[in-house]
């Protein structure tokens, strides 16, 4: 799709200072990013991010398909934690619907949703260390990230886009061997991440590179709309896991790990630590999973189980009406969010009273972190500007949607 978004302008301050582009197509961007930097020698005096490279139309598109037809849609968003983005719009559709999901499939969409987690942080600290010049956590993190995908392909079938949460529940229950499998990969997950970081927590060239880096107070985090680690790791202490739970999160125990130095460094520590404690919850669901069923009981919503169709005639319609015309959701809107790896992920869906939804919007974490590029970045190095962007953790597809 060709680039639509109006070119920024802006004009040195005179002879001292230049304009510099910083992308489209740099590699340490995290995405097609381009930054247009405004600098005087090696000392950056004002940035202007430039986005809508990977724009997709992703939110019109929603308007024009069933309710179940959306979910493969939301998986597309933010690419590194798409089973983030099935909840948040399943669980916006449920509330319109008034669907109450079972306990059994709460707690998978919990553990599913910190596994997410998990793969979402190994992908930014690999890429944030090597974007720095750390090359060998890059090949620790994705060893654990392979494990990771394995696992989402065993219970959904796909590696990436999953698509395994569906509207009432989730589209199958756990296979065979699959609690087994996690067990053994989440009790030795710990002590991978202490290699990490005994690999750059206390190495003196990471620390030079991140310490007093990309500074953003907690008036400015809070003015700028950042959640998720880039606003704890400025001293903000907030989660929607805690703060307004959500499929059961009440039912586990965490700490969010919160920070006040509000640099690189900060905001490594808050995401490291975010590792240990997504893998204790995991093992808390582990270990306390309940039976029963995997999805609510809405013949009208939920698809019927295959068993049920090769018996019961009423499935097997339910089916083919569910399947080709869609279900219908009262009339209304809501807003529903929860906590990405990278902050607040909000869906804001409305619906006519149709078997389409009128709007989704997504609230990206993403979009909202960017904007505080700018104010880390000014008045520091060009150096700099590759460690402050990995520190965000931005996926522009969350961006431009």
């Amino acid at each position: 799709m060709a680039h639509m978004t109006p070119t920024p302008v802006m004009d040195p301050a005179g002879d001292r200072t230049m304009v510099l582009n910083m992308g489209p197509q740099h590699p340490s961007t995290h995405g097609v990013l381009r930054l247009m930097l405004e600098i005087d020698g090696e000392t950056i005096v004002r940035m202007m991010p430039d986005i809508g490279y990977l724009h997709t139309g992703i939110e019109k598109t929603t308007e024009a398909k069933f309710y179940q037809q959306v979910v493969p849609l939301t998986d597309r968003i933010d690419y590194l934690c798409p089973m983030t983005n099935n909840l948040a719009y399943c669980l916006a559709v449920e509330k319109l619907l008034g669907l109450e999901i079972p306990p059994r499939g709460q707690w998978i969409r919990v553990m599913l949703n910190e596994l997410t987690r998990i793969n979402s942080h190994l992908v930014w600290l690999g890429t944030h260390a090597l974007d720095i010049g750390a090359m060998t956590v890059f090949l620790y993190c994705f060893r654990e990230r392979e494990d990771v995908l394995r696992l989402f392909e065993m219970v959904s079938g796909q590696r990436m886009m999953t698509s395994y949460f569906r509207v009432g529940g989730l589209s199958l229950d756990l296979p065979l061997g699959f609690l087994d499998r996690l067990k053994k990969f989440i009790d030795a997950f710990p002590s991978k991440v202490d290699e990490y970081e005994n690999l750059l927590t206390s190495n003196p060239i990471w620390m030079e590179r991140t310490k007093g880096v990309a500074y953003l107070s907690a008036e400015d985090a809070i003015a700028l709309g950042t959640t998720g680690p880039t606003l704890r790791a400025s001293g903000v202490d907030t989660d929607l896991r805690r703060d307004e739970p959500y499929t059961g999160y009440e039912n586990f125990k965490f700490k969010v790990p919160v920070r006040t130095e509000g640099d690189v460094y900060a905001r490594y520590l808050c995401r490291v630590q975010e590792l240990r404690e997504s893998a204790s919850i995991v093992q808390q669901a582990l270990a306390g999973l309940p039976e029963g069923r995997y999805k609510a009981e809405a013949p009208k919503v939920v698809l019927p189980d295959r068993e049920n169709m090769k018996t019961q005639m009423e499935s097997l319609i339910y089916h083919f009406k569910i399947v080709t015309e869609g279900f219908t959701v009262p009339p209304g809107e809501v807003y529903q969010a929860i906590e990405s790896p990278r902050g607040e992920m909000g869906y804001y869906v409305v619906s006519d009273g149709t078997a389409k939804p009128y709007r989704v919007h997504m609230r990206s974490p993403s979009f909202a972190n960017l904007q505080a590029l700018p104010k880390m970045c000014e008045g520091r190095l060009i150096a700099d500007v590759v460690a402050a962007i990995g520190s965000i953790d931005i996926v522009l597809g969350d961006c431009d949607r």
